[in-house]
């Protein structure tokens, strides 16, 4: 007897060899997918009937900063550089432990809710990060991020913490989360450092979440100090590769793009908080041209400022439409494969495809909304017209993490609570 039997769904499979199935069956058994077809003659210990509703993969968050949700709506409307320095960093500095766990259900909340299945994460105390996503119930791929600014006592310090953090939770929660290392950019380590990391993450076998050329600053910065911009001076040092995921990359120029495909890199599309904080704009359309991999993410909540991948989804086809001035550009099945199959190669996981022997990891949206009727493209509606509001239920290792609205894996109105008085106790802390 299988675990879980989901029937009559529209099922957006994302598998190009198969397609969509009307009235679809899809059967689950030990966290993966045992069948997917019109039909079974299995029998399950639990039947959902997805009648007037699609069944797809879940969303992949690419780039996230969890604990931040404790920040959302703290510092807006503000210069990225005034915002980091004069702001989230000396806020960042008062966070505890608590603090990021706090921040860190609260995340995870949002996401099992908004239709969110695995998300790739770097920030400090991640210790507490990992034992949230534990807890939850989601997919994540964790990184401790790791800054020296060229100082080689700290730089020591900081491998040696992300190391230990590699090592203790790589696999764990039944092999939901993996670990990665995570310098924060090029301009904030030193090249030794970077050096330093990717030999370290070859012998350990895991892959590097980094930010690249979020902002013009950093091109500059690099150039006035380097003479070459952040995608050269990390080709210098053999740092590219299919295990690097480089958050942003917007301040490329044509020889950047070619450099990033050939090497294989990963790259994660954060349009909202690039838009919020006026970084500019990813040449995703060019990228995708070229043959790399691009995927989508949401950045931290204190620069979005929520979690929803469906909103990143509608933002990322929109932004290259416009900046391109082509209204053909990133089509809706395009932005749902790097929403989806994108994301689940950038982080190395069987997920992004409801196919046999995948992960069981989907999402059920409820179609049946003034909003997404009539239904003529199902990918379209689901770009374009939906939310995370639409997903009713999220299944992530064939367990049920919400179900028709309601979340079964942590308390939500005790998340809640939590996260607001950490958040008020944490303002005390900065204004004294």
């Amino acid at each position: 007897m299988a675990d879980m039997i989901i029937k009559n769904a529209y099922i957006l499979t994302m598998d190009p060899s198969v397609g969509d199935i009307e009235n679809g069956v899809v059967v689950i058994e030990n966290g993966m997918i045992k069948e997917i077809g019109t039909s079974t003659q299995c029998s399950a210990e639990k039947v959902i009937d997805a009648k007037g509703s699609v069944l797809m993969p879940g969303l992949i968050n690419t780039h996230c900063h969890a604990g931040m949700t404790i920040f959302r709506g703290y510092a807006d409307d503000m210069q990225l550089q005034d915002w980091l320095e004069n702001h989230i960093w000396p806020a960042e500095a008062q966070l505890t432990d608590e603090d990021i766990y706090a921040g860190t259900r609260l995340a995870c909340l949002e996401m099992i809710r908004s239709g969110t299945i695995a998300f790739a994460d770097m920030y400090i105390h991640e210790n507490k990060v990992a034992q949230a996503v534990d807890e939850a119930g989601i997919r994540a791929a964790l990184s401790y991020g790791m800054i020296d600014f060229g100082d080689k006592e700290k730089a020591d310090k900081e491998l040696k913490e992300g190391s230990a953090f590699v090592k203790e939770w790589n696999g764990k929660a039944d092999g939901r989360i993996d670990t990665m290392y995570g310098p924060h950019a090029p301009n904030t380590c030193s090249r030794d450092f970077l050096i330093r990391v990717k030999e370290q993450a070859v012998k350990d076998n895991v892959k590097i979440h980094i930010h690249v050329l979020e902002t013009e600053a950093e091109l500059n910065y690099m150039k006035e100090n380097f003479g070459m911009c952040s995608i050269h001076f990390l080709k210098d040092i053999d740092f590219w590769g299919p295990d690097i995921l480089a958050a942003h990359c917007v301040w490329l120029s044509d020889g950047d793009i070619k450099i990033l495909a050939e090497y294989g890199v990963n790259i994660s599309h954060n349009p909202n908080s690039n838009m919020k904080l006026a970084s500019g704009i990813c040449p995703v359309s060019k990228l995708l041209d070229n043959g790399a991999n691009v995927c989508i993410g949401t950045d931290g909540c204190a620069s979005n400022n929520n979690l929803d991948m469906f909103e990143e989804m509608r933002m990322a086809a929109l932004l290259q439409k416009v900046s391109t001035m082509d209204p053909t550009v990133l089509p809706a099945r395009k932005v749902l494969e790097m929403a989806t199959i994108n994301g689940a190669k950038a982080l190395g996981i069987k997920s992004g495809m409801l196919k046999e022997g995948y992960n069981a990891d989907m999402i059920i949206v409820d179609m049946n909304k003034a909003h997404l009727t009539p239904v003529y493209d199902v990918a379209s509606h689901l770009v374009y017209a939906a939310s995370g509001k639409d997903v009713e239920t999220t299944i992530v290792n064939g367990k049920v993490l919400m179900e028709e609205g309601k979340v079964l894996s942590l308390d939500e109105q005790e998340v809640i609570d939590i996260a607001i008085q950490r958040s008020k106790d944490l303002i005390l802390k900065i204004n004294n």
